[in-house]
């Protein structure tokens, strides 16, 4: 079972990014360093669950 959610910027707090998961295979959250465009850097970002 695929999940969509977006990913957060942990510095800014933007969310930059829609992505998919398994569910079965990675049941914790997701954590990532990808680039924000607010702050112009790479960033750590965390899975927030879509509503």
């Amino acid at each position: 079972m695929r999940v969509t959610f977006l990913m957060k910027c942990s510095v800014c707090g933007e969310e930059n990014y829609l992505t998919e998961k398994n569910k079965q295979t990675t049941p914790d959250r997701l954590e990532q360093m990808k680039y924000c465009p607010k702050c112009r850097k790479q960033t750590l970002h965390k899975e927030k669950a879509k509503k």
